[in-house]
């Protein structure tokens, strides 16, 4: 984490102990940037109290915010911001119990910034969870054959921007990732 930390200009004191990990689901645990450093959030948005257009409560755990509406929805009114660092990603084609799994990857190596946006939720019992859901845009070329959707990658000279700036400052980061930047692979079975 140390390293990770470092790349990020921020303390790994609140992480230090994470483990590294290949494959994480909803539900998880999940490292974070913030304006305020680096912390754990759960990676799916509990949407309690939030309704849609519509005025209807909003009932499905919120994994992934689409960029094109991110700013619109009322289900998104007063969430925050978060960068979620990863070092690559897993897509699924094909029928259920048929599944290829494809892992996604920078060509460099290095670490993948995804946009993301936060909510804290007040479980029953008053337990406080402070929880994330990955932005995601229409794919660039190298997603485009196995997923019709990718996570916002934003290159860390805009992470200040993101996390702190205006709607309309951050509205032109929110596009696919550059082709010819990620490697994609199939993969017999993703690692734990």
């Amino acid at each position: 984490m140390a390293d990770l930390a470092d790349l990020l200009g921020a303390s790994a004191d609140p992480v230090a102990d994470e483990p590294p990990r290949r494959n994480i689901a909803p539900g998880q645990m999940v490292v974070t940037l913030t304006a305020q450093g680096l912390r754990r959030m759960r990676w799916g948005i509990i949407p309690v109290g939030r309704v849609n257009a519509r005025g209807r409560p909003v009932m499905d755990t919120i994994v992934n915010a689409r960029s094109e509406t991110l700013f619109d929805k009322s289900a998104f009114a007063g969430v925050g911001r978060a960068v979620v660092p990863v070092d690559g990603w897993y897509e699924w084609t094909g029928k259920t119990r048929r599944k290829q799994a494809w892992r996604l990857r920078p060509t460099d190596g290095g670490v993948l910034c995804f946009a993301a946006i936060t909510d804290r939720w007040t479980a029953p019992g008053g337990q406080v969870v402070d929880q994330v859901a990955t932005v995601t845009c229409a794919p660039n070329g190298d997603v485009s054959p196995i997923h019709d959707r990718m996570a916002v990658v934003l290159d860390r000279a805009d992470l200040d921007l993101w996390l702190s700036g205006s709607e309309d400052e951050v509205g032109p980061l929110l596009r696919p990732w550059p082709d010819g930047r990620l490697i994609t692979e199939r993969v017999a079975d993703p690692a734990p």
